[in-house]
């Protein structure tokens, strides 16, 4: 059943004829009675009773134009909220984002999308590690993940999106070495977060690598506290470099590591058609 039917039953039910609801409705007539007999075809009765030019909506015609009438204005209402969700003045837009990457560079992405469409509504959730955020591409809970590049990402899409220096963050006035061994980190005590996320995991890596076991001072899960930990004198800290340069003004020194330490990054999205917000916000990422 087309929606156009609809229009074309009340059409014959308010003008009486279908010559006039073929002129209201921009078709032309023998299109209309076609369309109309293809409708009763489906619904399996006669809607109108045609006398002569007039056409009389029958018994069922009458409760059929009824709920046409209804379904229209459900639908009229409808479609002004979605073209405006098609054109980005309204609408939201689902991300997901390791939180370790919400200065750098999901800050200045969002900032950047909402100043072209300040319609739309970002919501943003941010998960353990890697595994959840794809998990959540995956099932359809965000749209948008942006993450490190993943080793296997079957059935998505992946952008990449860069590299990130992971830098060591220290106490004011604590470093002796402008630049760092892995082996080096076994001297301080370390602020960490918990095993299962990706920065813990990049630590466990290098010490690994490097033979060593290193002294966790401080275990955390709150992100936002690792450094003001730092700045409190209670351990040094593995973290990305725009984390560290924002929280320079406050003392913490920065020390490369040697060699020095990447992570690449991505965004990732389920394969197939995104939305209209999705594919605004990827545009951003260039070609």
């Amino acid at each position: 059943m087309d929606i156009r039917h609809l229009r074309y039953a009340v059409a014959i039910a308010e003008t009486g004829t279908f010559t006039a609801a073929a002129r209201r409705c921009f078709v032309a007539q023998p299109s209309l009675s076609q369309s109309i007999k293809r409708l009763e075809r489906e619904v399996g009765v006669e809607l109108f009773s045609r006398t002569g030019r007039a056409a009389v909506p029958t018994a069922a015609g009458e409760a059929f134009v009824a709920e046409a009438r209804h379904t229209l204005r459900s639908f009229d209402r409808i479609s002004p909220e979605v073209g405006a969700v098609a054109g980005l003045t309204a609408g939201h837009l689902d991300l997901v984002a390791l939180p370790t990457l919400a200065i750098d560079p999901l800050a200045s992405l969002v900032g950047g999308f909402r100043r072209r469409y300040p319609g739309v509504t970002v919501r943003l959730a941010h998960p353990e590690g890697t595994e959840d955020l794809l998990r959540a591409v995956r099932d359809g809970d965000s749209e948008i993940g942006v993450t490190e590049t993943p080793a296997q990402a079957e059935g998505l899409a992946v952008v990449p999106l860069g590299r990130q220096e992971i830098v060591v963050a220290f106490p004011p006035g604590t470093a002796r070495r402008e630049v760092l061994r892995a082996e080096d980190l076994a001297e301080y005590p370390i602020i960490a977060m918990p095993i299962g996320t990706s920065m813990r995991a990049l630590l466990d890596q290098m010490l690994d690598a490097a033979g060593i076991r290193a002294a966790i001072a401080v275990e955390t899960d709150q992100r936002e506290l690792i450094m003001p930990l730092v700045q409190g004198g209670a351990g040094v800290a593995l973290v990305p470099r725009p984390v560290a340069e924002q929280a320079r003004a406050t003392g913490v020194e920065i020390h490369r590591l040697r060699p020095a330490r990447w992570r690449d990054l991505a965004v990732v999205r389920r394969t197939g058609t995104p939305s209209p917000a999705a594919r605004a916000f990827l545009a951003q990422l260039g070609p």
